[in-house]
C-alpha cells in the first residue's frame, strides 16, 4: 500500500496504562499521527515500572509502557496549570480525534470533555474509557483489569471442576486488551460515520460492557434457564477430549479439542491407541462428554511420554486441533509467528535494541506494526508547541520554565 489506511488522522492522547494506550497504539500502526500528552506531575503507570533496582531509573527505561507506545509521539503538559489546558485546546483543534481515560469527571473539571470541545471542533470524536461508564450509579469507582475481572464474572467461571474456593484472581489482563480492541474497533467505525455524515460523536466506553461482551455463554444460560455456570476448567460444552494435557518436561503441557467422531477415530489411529475408539464409553461424542474423568487420564498416559511439539505434530498431521501451552519464549520461537513475520527488531532509545510484536492483520506482504520507537518523555515538545501551536521560541522556553510544559 502506498499510504496506511489513517494518514491524516491526527488523535490528541490523554489515555494511561494499556486499554487506551493500546487503542491508540493500533490507531498509529494504521497510519494516524498520535500525539500523547502528559506530564512529570503524573507519569503514565507504565513509565514508571522502569528496569531493576540500581538501573537508570528515568522515565524513558519502561519496556511495557513502550509496548503500547511505538509510533506515537510525546508532549508534556502540566494540566494543573490553566494555561496548560488552553494549550491542550490548541492541541485537540488540530486533531480528528481525543481519547482519554482518566476517572469519569476529570476532564469535565479541566474543561476538556466532549460538550466543552465539540464548540472549538465540531466533528470531533472523543473516545473515553472507563471501568463502568461515564453515567450511572458506579460511574465513579475507580476500576483497573483485576476489579473488572470479578465484576464481569471472568473470575467466577475461572477454576477447575469440584474446586471449592473463592473467585481466581485473573493475573493476565484480559479486560485491558479486550477494551483496546473494542476501542480501535469504536474509533474506525466513528471515522467512518463521520467521513459520510460529517458529524462526531461521543463514544463511552466501559471496560465492564467490554469483558461481558465476550461472556455471552454464561449470560444466556443464566437469562433463559436459571442456571449459574461454575468452574469447568478448560473443558467444552460439547467437545471431548478437550483441555490441557501434561507432557514430558517440567512444567509442559498441550491443548488438544476433538470436536465430532471423525476426529476422534483420527486421533485414535495417531496416538496407537484404537482400542480406545471401540470402547462404549467412548462411542459417540455424548459418550465421551459423559465420561471425561477416565477419557482425560488415558490421554494424559499418552501426552506424559512426549514433548508438547511432538504431540502438536503427530495431531496436527491426523486433523486433529492441537498446540503447546505456550509462555514468552516459546512464542518468541514459534515457526507460525515467525513465518508470518509477527515479530521485529527495534531499536527503542535509550533502552536499545529489542524484539516487538507487530500488529494481528496484514495490509500488504510487508510486516504490519512498528515503523518508529516510542516516544521519550515529551521528545516531540518542539515539534508541537512550534511546529502545530506556532509559539515562539521564547515563549516555550517561559512555558517550560513556569512548569506549564513539564
Amino acid at each position: 500500500m502506498k499510504r496506511l489506511p489513517l494518514e491524516g488522522i491526527r488523535v490528541a492522547d490523554f489515555t494511561r496504562i494499556q486499554a487506551g494506550p493500546q487503542a491508540q497504539a493500533w490507531m498509529a500502526h494504521l497510519g494516524a499521527e498520535v500525539i500523547r500528552i502528559e506530564s512529570h506531575t503524573a507519569a503514565d503507570t507504565l513509565r514508571q515500572m522502569r528496569g531493576a533496582a540500581g538501573e537508570d531509573r528515568t522515565l524513558n527505561r519502561a519496556p511495557g509502557f513502550y509496548a503500547f507506545s511505538f509510533g506515537k509521539k510525546s508532549c508534556n503538559l502540566n494540566l494543573r496549570h490553566p494555561r496548560a489546558v488552553e494549550l491542550a485546546k490548541g492541541i485537540i483543534k488540530t486533531c480528528d480525534v481525543v481519547a482519554e481515560n482518566y476517572a469519569p469527571g476529570a476532564m469535565e473539571r479541566l474543561g476538556l470533555d466532549y460538550q466543552s470541545l465539540r464548540k472549538i471542533k465540531p466533528n470531533l470524536i472523543m473516545l473515553s474509557t472507563s471501568g463502568l461508564g461515564q453515567t450511572g450509579p458506579d460511574a465513579g469507582y475507580a476500576a483497573y483489569a483485576a476489579t473488572i475481572h470479578a465484576l464481569s464474572g471472568f473470575s467466577s467461571l475461572t477454576g477447575y471442576p469440584g474446586e471449592e474456593r473463592p473467585p481466581a484472581l485473573m493475573a493476565m489482563m484480559w479486560s485491558d486488551a479486550l477494551t483496546a480492541t473494542t476501542g480501535a474497533f469504536a474509533l474506525l467505525a466513528a471515522l467512518h460515520y463521520r467521513k459520510r455524515t460529517g458529524q462526531g460523536q461521543h463514544i463511552d466506553l466501559s471496560m465492564n460492557e467490554a469483558t461481558v461482551d465476550f461472556l455471552p455463554e454464561p449470560f444466556l444460560d443464566y437469562t433463559m434457564n436459571g442456571r449459574v455456570r461454575g468452574f469447568v476448567g478448560n473443558r467444552d460444552e460439547a467437545a471431548a477430549p478437550h483441555g490441557v494435557y501434561r507432557c514430558q518436561g517440567e512444567d509442559k503441557w498441550v491443548a488438544i479439542a476433538v470436536s465430532d467422531d471423525q476426529e476422534w477415530q483420527a486421533f485414535c489411529r495417531a496416538t496407537g491407541h484404537s482400542e480406545w475408539a471401540s470402547d462404549p464409553r467412548f462411542a459417540d461424542a455424548y459418550s465421551r462428554w459423559h465420561h471425561q474423568e477416565e477419557l482425560d487420564v488415558l490421554v494424559t498416559q499418552w501426552t506424559k511420554k512426549h514433548i508438547p511439539q511432538e504431540v502438536t505434530e503427530v495431531l496436527q498431521r491426523a486433523g486433529v486441533a492441537a498446540a503447546p501451552s505456550a509462555n514468552i519464549v516459546d512464542f518468541l520461537a514459534d515457526p507460525q509467528l515467525r513465518a508470518r513475520n509477527f515479530f521485529m527488531e527495534v531499536e527503542q532509545p535509550p533502552i536499545g535494541k529489542g524484539t516487538a510484536a507487530v500488529v494481528p492483520w496484514k495490509l500488504g506482504p510487508k510486516p504490519d506494526g512498528v515503523r518508529k520507537a516510542g516516544p521519550n518523555m515529551g521528545e516531540h515538545n518542539h515539534y508541537v508547541f512550534h511546529d502545530i501551536l506556532g509559539l515562539s521560541e521564547e515563549e516555550i522556553e517561559k512555558l517550560i520554565k513556569d512548569q506549564v510544559i513539564y
